[in-house]
């Protein structure tokens, strides 16, 4: 089979959008002004901004200026208005780079002159990394790290990044929106920071909260198609506990989930303190004068569009019928509805909580072995309220993830995990071997994500 180009298909995928045995009779797209400039606040970058006439849609391509070709080339952007802002990503730094607008219409195709550009120096303070395996997965790997949010090849070459609001943030999530997510570490407790979404220019696009005053946990947060979101948030509400062996005005504070519109409009809401009892959480996490009640980490949809939500202080994964709030099932903790087997203790203070194929789930198990920590895939039975382990991913140096860490399926069988703050992420096969990590300390990765494209993150 005969290859063909990026170009060269868009030439024929243009011819076919004319009537059969017709040539188009349209003038090809006019490029009035191109204009090529660094990134804004990534030196990895570069904006091409074009002015243009006839033309549906339009990319870049681009090469080092020493190379003889331009053998790379941007995804194609809409034309809006006779302009287009196309983005360059993945650059090399202190490099100088060769770029080429391609419009494209119902004419035909359109080209500019060749213009050029040249990236600065890494930022000194830019953290770099190196990362080595046998079979990775293709792509980016994404993740927080000492006030950037950075993607990283397969090699460890930071190919991306966006400077963080506070060098403290822990968290910043691609999604299938194609846009960055994360939750800046307020300097001042008394005013929490929205979810920030981010594109992959590092401009924010949105701010994402919680209604009715409750605070934004940073651990989670789902994008949906239609602009809505779900997140948590902190609700904190002063008991008495004196009954079940705490304080009188105990601050005890609850993990709420909400779904929000687009237009800021509440959709859906389920609170602990409506669902949920104190005694559920072991008597002596809620002895105290502040009681982190449920802690919740980590948050997902599945088939059905019921939410599954894992609870940190409660040792416990939650299924949540998202129509009516109704809990459906309780794994793990004080009010275990499932049978494990012999193989599979109970997990203890697990993150990263994600479905894993139909009836599969997969967490990090941060404290369930002494052995140190691990991820671990289940099959469920919802109907007989069994849980059995499927794989065990255990990193190649024994590590515990006292706080933080994330899972990831991906394709090919394979798996993703950040071992929190023990300082380590690796990918593992469908047998649970290791194929790829950073090998250096990573240092604390909340979550780390694999991406296809810089251009699209998160997306399918």
């Amino acid at each position: 089979m005969r290859r063909i180009g990026p170009v060269t298909a868009l030439v024929l995928l243009a011819g076919c959008l004319t009537e059969p045995g017709a040539l188009s009779t349209s003038p090809p797209p006019v490029i009035e002004s191109a204009v090529a400039f660094p990134g804004p606040g990534n030196v990895l970058s570069a904006v091409v901004v074009v002015r243009l006439r006839r033309a549906d849609s339009a990319m870049v391509r681009f090469g080092t200026a020493q190379a003889s070709a331009l053998d790379s080339a941007t995804p194609a952007v809409r034309v809006e208005e006779d302009s287009a802002l196309i983005p360059v990503l993945g650059l090399l730094p202190g490099t100088g780079y060769a770029l080429e607008v391609a419009a494209y219409g119902p004419g035909g195709i359109g080209g500019s002159e060749r213009l050029h550009v040249t990236t600065d120096p890494l930022p000194p303070d830019l953290p770099s990394y190196l990362a080595s395996g046998t079979d990775p997965s293709p792509g980016y790997v994404v993740f927080a790290s000492s006030g950037y949010g950075v993607a990283i090849d397969n090699t460890g070459r930071v190919v991306w990044y966006a400077r963080l609001r506070n060098p403290a943030t822990l968290n910043f999530q691609p999604q299938p929106t194609g846009r960055y997510y994360t939750r800046p570490i307020a300097a001042d407790p008394r005013n929490p920071e929205p979810w920030l979404e981010i594109d992959p220019l590092g401009r924010v696009t949105r701010r994402l909260g919680c209604l009715h005053g409750l605070v934004p946990r940073f651990h989670d947060l789902i994008a949906a198609p239609d602009g809505s979101y779900w997140v948590m948030c902190d609700e904190t509400r002063p008991m008495d506990l004196t009954a079940i062996g705490g304080v009188a005005g105990a601050m005890v504070t609850g993990t709420v989930i909400q779904h929000v519109s687009e237009a800021g409009e509440l959709l859906f809401e389920w609170s602990p303190f409506e669902h949920f009892a104190l005694t559920d959480l072991d008597s002596a996490s809620r002895a105290g004068p502040s009681v982190n009640w449920t802690h919740g980490n980590a948050l997902t949809l599945d088939a059905d569009g019921d939410l599954v939500v894992s609870f940190r202080s409660l040792s416990e994964v939650t299924r949540i019928d998202s129509g009516t709030g109704a809990v459906i099932w309780r794994m793990g903790g004080l009010r275990n509805e499932f049978e494990f087997d012999d193989a599979a203790p109970p997990f203890l203070s697990q993150h990263g909580v994600r479905l894993a194929g139909e009836d599969q789930l997969l967490l990090l198990d941060n404290l369930g072995h002494a052995a140190g920590s691990r991820g671990e895939r289940y099959a469920v039975d919802a109907a007989r309220r069994t849980a059995r382990l499927i794989t065990s991913y255990v990193p190649t140096v024994p590590a515990v993830a006292s706080l933080g860490g994330t899972t990831q399926l991906l394709p090919d069988d394979h798996t993703l995990i950040a071992f929190g703050n023990g300082g380590r992420v690796e990918e593992y096969d469908a047998a649970g071997r290791m194929v790829w990590r950073i090998e250096s300390d990573a240092g604390y990765v909340f979550r780390a994500q694999r991406i296809r494209s810089l251009y699209a993150p998160g997306a399918p």
